[in-house]
């Protein structure tokens, strides 16, 4: 398909520098952009590619001041970034097949119930009492345990497992290797040295608008349920484990892990790598950066930690600096001793 600059500024909302009349049919990376594509800039450190990219037109926001001469057409928009996903999410809808109806084999219980153009992929596997809304597809090798409930626009890629009792919401993206409703590492420790298993009885319930990155796991609740609300995106490899609850629109980048029956708040943000001690709650709105380490509840909203031991980032910086700075501290302290 090929826009003009001139009707992709109107579906951004944006105005364009330069010529509006160039056709595009693309979408590249700024450093690499071709004539006939189109590009975007939002991270200063990209700024330099805008005076060589060949891309006929660059999304910039609004206060962009050039320094040198552009020969690609701006459009010139409140957020490059957020305008650019836009984009890409039109691109997505207008180029995706969607797929509808069932391919076989594959197995559905009797008493499932599929709403209208769901596609049921080749080798997957519905429960007892399944119910899959409208226009869901679920594709080949997924596993769909009884009881489950999965609401409309919601996408299970292949090879995805969804344990007995779950719920999923509506317009959810699931990704391969994806497991829901797993046990929760629950064992009891026994008078000769061994553990008990303690059965978990609980389920999982993901709410709308949710995405679930490749093999992430997310477990059943001991009782009641691990809860992932509306709006949260977790990356791949990331363990929720049971009891949880993850609040409203908090991202989790890749190799987190939350123990159990913590309480992650609204907005926040968890860097890769991090962990998240059990029986605690993160205040809405908390960054924790990566490989942070997060022992003790915080309370105060809107604060940023870095590090293991936890600190706030301002100290964080200090010590950082403090610790670049160490091997000359003790050089000076092992100089002053010499002459003492």
């Amino acid at each position: 398909m090929e826009f003009t600059v001139e009707q992709v500024a109107q579906l951004l909302d944006g105005t364009v520098d330069g010529d509006g009349s160039q056709r595009i049919n693309r979408l590249e990376k700024i450093e690499e952009a071709t004539p006939g594509s189109i590009a975007f800039l939002a991270n200063p450190k990209y700024t330099e590619y805008i005076y060589t990219t060949k891309a006929s037109a660059v999304i910039v926001n609004k206060d962009f001041a050039a320094e040198k001469s552009i020969t690609s057409a701006l459009i010139r928009v409140d957020n490059a970034y957020a305008s650019f996903a836009k984009l890409l999410e039109e691109h997505e809808r207008m180029t995706r097949k969607v797929k509808a109806g069932i391919e076989q084999p594959s197995y559905q219980s009797e008493t499932a119930q599929l709403g209208k153009d769901v596609y049921l992929g080749a080798f997957s596997h519905l429960g007892d009492n399944v119910k899959i809304g409208n226009r869901s597809q679920v594709f080949p090798n997924s596993v769909i345990g009884d009881n489950v409930e999965i609401g409309e626009n919601t996408t299970i890629y292949a090879g995805v497992k969804i344990y007995a009792n779950c719920k999923i919401g509506s317009n959810c993206v699931i990704h391969s290797g994806v497991v829901i409703g797993s046990s929760g590492f629950g064992f009891a420790p026994q008078d000769d040295g061994t553990y008990k298993a303690i059965p978990q009885t609980g389920n999982v319930i993901i709410e709308d608008h949710v995405d679930i990155g490749g093999n992430t796991v997310i477990d059943c609740a001991t009782m009641g349920s691990t809860i992932v609300r509306s709006g949260v995106k977790l990356d791949n490899l990331v363990q929720i484990a049971h009891n949880v609850e993850v609040g409203k629109n908090t991202v989790i980048a890749a190799q987190a892990g939350i123990s159990g029956t913590a309480r992650i708040g609204e907005n926040c943000q968890i860097g890769g790598q991090a962990g998240v001690t059990g029986h605690l709650s993160l205040a809405n709105r908390t960054i924790i950066g990566p490989q942070a380490g997060v022992p003790k509840t915080i309370k105060e909203e809107g604060k940023i930690f870095f590090g293991s031991p936890l600190v706030e980032h301002r100290d964080f910086l200090r010590i950082s600096v403090a610790l670049r700075n160490l091997p000359k501290l003790m050089e000076r302290v092992t100089q002053l001793e010499k002459k003492s």
